[in-house]
């Protein structure tokens, strides 16, 4: 069996897995965003964002959809899935070493209207002091219309209290490889954001803040650098 097909198999199994299993946890949110100095498409954007997390038994699942409208009334839509299957509680060994807490093999489909990718490979769960979550995936990705290459992407969330005020700090850090017909790519993106909710009830999170994206060689593109700062609201069910 190739590996490619291997790894494909698996993240079928955990998505499988994941909506069948009763959740550990589970967080649904919806958010919205609007910045005016994006690169390559449209200077102007506002993007709808459905997101979804989920842990079970086993596994672990994100998923999120961007609808987004450019300056010129341009539609586009992005997701991503990524199911992940965790080594450490198939096999019942504990596989925690250093700050590593659990060995997955992560997945990760990438859709688009123009495009499906496909990613594969593994990921770490990591203790790192102050941090409420963070984990790094190591992919090769199969790209429908761009050479094939690697990626690292390393997610995080840091949660931060002033006073009586609560601060989330969350976001991600891709970076992939160059190829023959495009360049390596770097998007940091962090959410900033303040829960404005707790004042209406405890229970209740409505965050308000920024969203900063770091975008180098966007989209493979040589020096189409992005430095935008977007108005955000989100809100958890």
């Amino acid at each position: 069996m190739k590996l490619t097909t291997l790894f494909a198999t698996t993240a079928l199994a955990t998505t499988a897995l994941t909506a069948q299993a009763a959740p550990i946890w589970q967080d649904f949110s919806l958010s919205g965003l609007y910045g005016d100095n994006y690169e390559v498409v449209d200077k102007t954007q506002a993007t709808l964002t459905v997101e979804y997390a989920a842990k079970v038994k086993y596994a672990d699942v994100f998923f999120f959809l961007d609808h987004m409208r450019g300056g010129n009334d341009g539609k586009s839509n992005y997701f991503e899935l990524s199911p992940r299957l965790s080594l450490g509680e198939v096999s019942g060994q504990k596989l925690a070493f250093g700050p590593v807490k659990d060995v997955l093999i992560a997945t990760t489909w990438e859709g688009s209207d123009s495009a499906d990718n496909f990613l594969y490979g593994f990921g770490f769960d990591l203790n790192i002091p102050y941090f409420q979550y963070a984990n790094v995936n190591l992919y090769r990705v199969n790209n429908e219309n761009i050479d094939d290459d690697y990626q690292f992407t390393f997610v995080y969330g840091i949660p931060v209290k002033l006073g009586s005020e609560d601060f989330l700090i969350d976001g991600f850090l891709d970076w992939s490889t160059a190829e023959e017909d495009h360049a390596s790519e770097m998007n940091w993106t962090t959410q900033w954001k303040w829960n404005a909710g707790k004042h209406f009830s405890p229970s209740t999170r409505l965050y308000l803040g920024i969203e900063h994206s770091i975008w180098n060689n966007k989209f493979g593109i040589p020096n189409a650098d992005e430095n935008n700062v977007s108005a955000l609201v989100k809100y958890h069910f």
